[in-house]
């Protein structure tokens, strides 16, 4: 079995250094690696090999990039990146620093028995505009004051019918309804698949759904030839991948930043 170092080392190097997704183009400069919406929404520096003498001018000249296309973008920040005052160095360019997330990794050669058995709950794949109707339905009573909401769900749905060899929704209904939802993204060239998006209404938590729904993700990921599984686990989810096996790699925050709008 890998160590979490050793994963880690294997993580910056497929799902940063050399990350690719739908819909997005991949530049990668002397020291960034950052993806811009072909859509021309939003970006992202995924991945960064700074230090103290050229930190800020690499914050500077990403600033400068997004704000000549005008565009918001996230700096995906991660604890072993260097220099380690990184964060305070965001912050100080007027980046918006996000809650921690914690990134951890299931080696899949090693499934503990609670996800490799089946499961007799209702889970069911999206596979067609009709069943992404109580995908939108679900997340609408999971996050209604999300603003951003209906832009999400279309992208997501653009992902579903377009490229359903990479990216699987899935929701697990009980009492007749759809009470879970939760996504996978299988990305080409990597050993790396992830866990995007898990969430269950309030009322139906602490049933095995969670973990349920987890599982027919991993059994998918095993079945796809991937070694790992990975998630940024909220402070809710991490508990309960770790008594699964999951591995403690890294904490990440989203660092935000939006242009500032011309006054008329």
């Amino acid at each position: 079995m890998d160590t979490p170092n050793e994963i880690l080392a294997l993580y910056d190097e497929h799902e940063r250094r050399q990350a690719s997704f739908p819909r997005f183009r991949r530049e990668a400069g002397n020291h960034t690696v950052r993806l811009v919406d072909e859509g021309g929404r939003k970006g992202v520096v995924i991945f960064c090999a700074l230090n103290p003498d050229n930190a800020d001018a690499a914050i500077a000249g990403e600033l400068d990039y997004f704000s000549r296309l005008g565009l918001g973008f996230e700096w995906k920040l991660f604890s072993h990146d260097t220099p380690s005052d990184l964060k305070d160095r965001l912050a100080r360019h007027g980046f918006s620093i996000g809650e921690d997330e914690a990134v951890m990794a299931l080696d899949l050669c090693s499934l503990p028995k609670e996800l490799a058995a089946s499961s007799a709950m209702d889970i069911r794949r999206v596979k067609d505009a009709a069943g992404f109707e109580d995908f939108t339905a679900l997340n609408r009573l999971l996050w209604p004051q999300d603003e951003g909401l209906e832009n999400w769900l279309a992208e997501i749905k653009k992902s579903v019918l377009e490229e359903p060899s990479r990216v699987g929704v899935y929701i697990a209904y009980a009492d007749g309804k759809p009470v879970c939802s939760a996504r996978i993204d299988l990305p080409p060239a990597s050993p790396f698949a992830s866990l995007w998006g898990g969430a269950t209404l309030p009322e139906y938590r602490n049933r095995g759904i969670y973990t349920a729904v987890l599982a027919i993700r991993a059994r998918k990921a095993i079945a796809r030839g991937y070694r790992f599984l990975t998630i940024d686990a909220s402070p809710m989810s991490r508990p309960i991948v770790a008594k699964l096996g999951f591995r403690l790699l890294s904490i990440s925050n989203p660092c935000e930043w939006r242009p500032q709008r011309k006054k008329t």
